[in-house]
């Protein structure tokens, strides 16, 4: 019998959640997904040194050769796995940006412009913005010039129906930290089929089919492969590499979990009155909202530390 990663991959899209240029190379996922975690992750890699002394290079001398760098760095690594990988490659836009809709459109405009510089064309990227009121909003606009996107830091019904009504590409609703939060918040343990992440990403499933919605459904942040396994079948999956390689190894019949169905009728759109409200209704989304914009700014801060200590090292190295 084939393995359950094969399995998965005849009835879902196997998207790789990492940086890891080897474990692209050796998984072959159709797309990647990376964050400012990965790219952080990534970079400390002593594979990428080379791939850093260049940012660093090019950005010396700048106006603003922090920013200049990072977006070398981030936009360098994406370049790479789009040699590797035959679809998208998601970049996230800064998250500093998440509650600024112009600012959010202008750095992915910027990122684009950064890709087409090294020969790597729009329709490899999917642009990736917090599921804030205002990265909808900033997807909304890019998405009528063309720019697909990938909405992150997805945990509630509610941020999935304002992504849809701004014709969104492709959202990405976490599982993992969802079932992080409840775990805490009640101390009980659950199975894949009790497992609140895999319910809500479920529910959306649901809802976008039922309704017709062109998005694409693609759950992320997975802690297990039974939380893979209990959503076989939608539309993708972006996996880390240790939970693909898992799969891969892992001979045991895996059944279809999800499948669109008949389209019943079109949805309400949501307000944003509906949508803040339903947002301060539900803990969970707005806690786990908020602080996956910290934790991804504060490594972007960690990777401004790095380059910081890079210029100074090539400060010292030139004035001896």
């Amino acid at each position: 019998m084939a393995s359950k990663l094969e399995q998965l991959r005849s009835m879902t899209v196997v998207v790789a959640d990492t940086g890891d240029l080897e474990a692209v190379r050796r998984l072959q996922p159709q797309d990647c997904t990376t964050n400012p975690s990965l790219v952080l992750k990534a970079i400390q890699n002593p594979a990428m040194e080379e791939h850093l002394a260049r940012a660093v290079q090019t950005g010396r001398g700048s106006d603003d050769a922090e920013a200049v760098i990072a977006q070398e760095l981030t936009v360098g690594l994406g370049a790479e796995l789009a040699k590797i990988v035959p679809g998208r490659v998601s970049t996230e836009v800064d998250a500093r940006l998440s509650f600024d809709t112009e600012g959010s459109v202008r750095k992915a405009e910027a990122i684009l412009a950064a890709y087409d510089r090294l020969g790597v064309g729009r329709e490899r990227i999917l642009i990736k913005l917090a599921s804030t009121w205002e990265g909808i909003r900033a997807a909304e606009r890019l998405q009528r010039d063309g720019i697909d996107c990938n909405l992150t830091l997805l945990f509630s019904l509610a941020q999935a129906k304002a992504c849809a009504d701004a014709g969104a590409f492709l959202i990405s609703p976490f599982v993992g930290r969802i079932t992080d939060w409840h775990g805490k918040a009640t101390g009980q343990t659950t199975t894949p089929e009790t497992d609140p992440g895999v319910l809500s990403v479920r529910r959306i499933y649901e809802h976008y089919k039922a309704h017709g919605i062109a998005t694409v459904v693609m759950g992320a942040s997975f802690r297990n492969t039974g939380q893979i396994e209990a959503l076989a079948g939608c539309d993708r999956l972006t996996i880390s590499p240790d939970l693909m390689t898992k799969l891969a190894e892992d001979g045991g019949d895996l059944p279809r979990r999800l499948s669109p169905g008949a389209a019943e009728g079109r949805a309400e759109p949501i307000s944003e009155e509906a949508f803040r409200w339903e947002m301060n209704e539900d803990a969970m989304a707005t806690e786990k909202l908020a602080e996956g914009i910290r934790n991804f700014h504060a490594d972007a801060g960690k990777l401004g530390r790095i380059i910081r200590e890079r210029l100074a090292q090539g400060a010292v190295a030139a004035a001896e």
